[in-house]
């Protein structure tokens, strides 16, 4: 989807790691988001702004918010297993728990005022717990492999099937090709959510959804890594215009 110049673009906020960071000389606790996450809002059309973690109640990411039309939630560190009552597993990362209350408050905001989210990877497990849900803390003690997250940085392709009737399945069709570094997945799917998509040969569960008009869908993997595939990142950006184009109505 690329602007003709005429209809304004959707501003579409995305979550940021933030931990420490090395740049020429410094080594500082540092926001930072791979670049390829706004190229794929950009090049689907949208503005994209950066939501570094920060202290956070209801009221400061309702304003955070009020300059959004649409909500992309990131990949990152593992969700503190105590948010869904869970002790840490072995492997599971130390947590961030500050981005994840940060994360929480503007789900929470943006479901609230039906704003359009999508959930990648991290993003996928963020939305579910925030609605209940719960994850399986470490896939290979699950399905006896590691195939979702090879290490050092290599990504797997999974092919995914996706649920028919799903926002998921109109957008990307019966299959897709998924870039995958994961670990942990869904286990118990969060309060209003549905599967749309588990992965084709382990049954994985790859993507969910809130069935109904409102954009809200997630996905376990990163579409970012192929940008020649904007199909996930031009449906947020449609939903985002229709979004700002009803508010100001």
């Amino acid at each position: 989807m690329a602007s003709n110049g005429s209809e304004p673009r959707p501003v579409i906020g995305l979550t940021t790691y933030l931990q420490q960071a090395q740049t020429g000389v410094w080594d500082v606790r540092a926001s930072f988001l791979p670049a390829i996450y706004l190229d794929g809002v950009t090049m689907a059309g949208g503005i994209a702004t950066l939501l570094p973690p920060q202290p956070v109640e209801d009221v400061i990411a309702a304003r955070v918010l009020d300059g959004l039309d649409g909500l992309v939630v990131t990949g990152g560190r593992d969700v503190d297993p105590a948010t869904y009552g869970h002790a840490p597993h072995p492997t599971t990362d130390e947590p961030a728990r500050e981005r994840d209350a940060f994360e929480f408050a503007l789900l929470r905001g943006a479901l609230a005022r039906r704003m359009p989210v999508l959930g990648i990877c991290r993003g996928a497990q963020v939305l579910n717990v925030a609605l209940g849900g719960t994850l399986h803390q470490h896939l290979p003690d699950v399905i006896g492999h590691h195939g979702h997250q090879a290490g050092n940085a290599v990504f797997s392709t999974s092919t995914v099937r996706t649920v028919p009737g799903t926002r998921l399945s109109a957008l990307v069709g019966p299959d897709t090709q998924a870039q995958c570094y994961h670990h942990q997945a869904i286990d118990r799917v969060g309060h209003g959510l549905i599967v749309s998509a588990q992965d084709g040969a382990d049954g994985v569960i790859e993507a969910v959804e809130m069935p109904g008009e409102h954009f809200v869908l997630a996905v376990q993997w990163h579409p970012e890594e192929r940008l020649d595939d904007l199909r996930l990142f031009a449906g947020i950006v449609a939903a985002a215009a229709d979004y700002a184009t009803e508010r100001v109505q």
